[in-house]
């Protein structure tokens, strides 16, 4: 089916008190298990390229996010294109041009002020072109001299009042918040804070998201979206996946030389892991 927008799918998931599920890709084995998995949960799904992932293809994005948005088109679920953690101006000006209707503006490692302003720029110009962004607050920086702090830091809390401010004076379109997860865990023992969640969801008046979700255990998400989290990233738990079991057939069958026989055990274990993620935030 048609592409759909990373704003109408987050729209009917607030509307429904539910949460979509984004998943990062990096290669096309991503790809494909992310919307294999999402298939059959019948659920629509979000394909989130990063900054990192297209600096892994030299630079280059059209490649993959060519390939992605083709894989999409022809999905039996709605499928929407979401350029993640874009630091990069320039990276930033391709997202419509490659099939983007959303991106994810990060200016979050600067000082409160400055990560304002280049938000809002963001804002403006991505407006413009009729993208929907995100956005991130941690805890603001700048204090007594103090660096900021990355919204996934550990400790690191979104306070409430600035983040009111901020998506005010910003426009942006959602917020992504710290509340105790952190990118990249390999283990599932992220504890939420959701008394600061609940808070959250009742100050601000955009969609909440939940980055490095990877690392919170099942019951945990659940909570998440019942406190107000629309949309959930997930990247590392399908890298695991991935990883594992390529590493499980290789040591099985260390004669295999074929890589679509081990790339299609990986891809796979992805597409698994994507279902059953679905399944605990529907």
């Amino acid at each position: 089916m048609p592409l759909v927008t990373t704003g109408e799918l987050i729209t009917r998931a607030a509307a429904a008190h539910s949460a979509v599920a984004a998943f990062n890709i990096i290669t096309l084995e991503h790809v494909e298990a992310v919307i294999a998995g999402a298939e059959r949960a019948g659920s629509p799904v979000v394909l989130q390229v990063s900054e990192n992932a297209a600096r892994f293809r030299h630079g280059q994005l059209l490649p993959l996010a060519r390939a992605a948005a083709t894989a999409a088109e022809r999905a039996a679920v709605p499928v929407a294109l979401h350029l993640d953690h874009v630091q990069s101006d320039d990276l930033l000006r391709q997202a419509p041009g490659a099939g983007f209707s959303s991106v994810m503006y990060d200016a979050a490692r600067l000082p409160y002020a400055e990560n304002l302003a280049a938000t809002r720029a963001a804002a403006d110009w991505a407006h413009a072109q009729g993208l929907w962004i995100e956005a991130e607050l941690g805890q603001v920086g700048g204090k007594d001299g103090r660096p900021p702090l990355d919204a996934h830091a550990p400790g690191a809390r979104t306070d409430p009042a600035e983040a009111r401010a901020f998506v005010a004076e910003s426009g942006v379109d959602a917020l992504a918040v710290a509340v105790g997860s952190t990118h990249a865990m390999t283990t599932r023992t992220a504890a939420l804070d959701h008394d600061l969640l609940k808070r959250l969801s009742a100050t601000l008046d955009v969609p909440l998201v939940l980055h490095g979700s990877s690392g919170v255990p099942d019951g945990e998400l659940v909570a998440a979206v019942a406190g107000g989290i629309t949309k959930v990233n997930i990247g590392t738990a399908l890298n695991i996946a991935m990883t594992g079991a390529i590493r499980d057939f290789l040591a099985a069958h260390p004669e295999a030389v074929d890589p679509r026989k081990y790339l299609g055990v990986g891809r796979e274990a992805m597409a698994r892991t994507v279902t059953r993620i679905i399944g605990v935030l529907s």
